[in-house]
């Protein structure tokens, strides 16, 4: 196991072992404990009480965070021609077609969002073993796939993000910087969280949300109370 910097022993004596914190003073503690020079990227994992094996337990959707990610999202749009200037003027950083889904056959995935329309489904598909293993194949449920693809630019543009349950049956997802203030940081996990809720699946039994757990790039996880949420 690797040994622990001066700065990463500083953050871990921080937080309390065994505690769980409510999700304001988890907000404000994490801020104190990021240590890099960088303006570090503050992520949610939330583990669910699913089996995401079984269809009628995954657990899927999207969120506009109130606040944003802090991230400046690269948006490609592949759409026809006619919709090409409501995908600029919706602030998309790529606009086009084929020259795009040649480059995406080349190799060529530099985005974060890829939104297109239903008639150019039929055009990705054979790409989908390029998109699909880095999450950026365009998906109905998530809204990435409309014929109102200035509103979708928008939105994501905005802070909306999508976010699945992974085969251990955990929700990671971005949620803002360090530099976002502790009421800003606390109001989009409560988005994310609440959304997660209205998500929980009929088949699921037992106890849904099992543990909460927000971090910084470097710094440790602070463990959240799930009741305090």
């Amino acid at each position: 196991m690797a040994k622990l910097t001066k700065k990463q022993k500083e953050a871990a004596s921080k937080i309390e072992k065994n505690k769980l914190y409510s999700l304001k003073d988890a907000s404000a503690l994490i801020k104190e404990v990021a240590s890099a020079k960088f303006d570090e990227s503050v992520d949610i994992a939330v583990r669910l009480g699913v089996d995401p094996r079984k269809a009628n337990q995954m657990v899927r959707g999207v969120v506009t965070l109130p606040h944003g990610t802090g991230k400046d999202v690269r948006v490609l749009a592949l759409v026809t021609p006619d919709k090409e200037a409501e995908a600029k003027a919706a602030g998309a950083d790529f606009v086009g077609l084929d020259d795009y889904l040649q480059k995406i056959k080349d190799g060529w995935t530099d985005v974060d969002v890829i939104i297109t329309m239903p008639a150019v489904m039929g055009k990705l598909g054979p790409l989908g073993r390029i998109l699909g293993p880095r999450g950026l194949m365009p998906n109905p449920k998530t809204g990435t796939v409309t014929m109102e693809v200035g509103k979708a630019v928008g939105e994501v543009k905005a802070g909306k993000i999508d976010f699945k349950v992974d085969k251990t049956g955990i929700v990671h997802a971005g949620i803002g910087k360090v530099s976002f203030d502790a009421d800003k940081i606390s109001d989009n996990a409560h988005e994310i969280i609440q959304t997660l809720i209205k998500l929980k699946p009929t088949a699921a039994k037992g106890t849904y949300i099992k543990s909460i757990h927000i971090s910084s790039t470097m710094s440790p996880a602070i463990a959240l109370d799930p009741k305090a949420v």
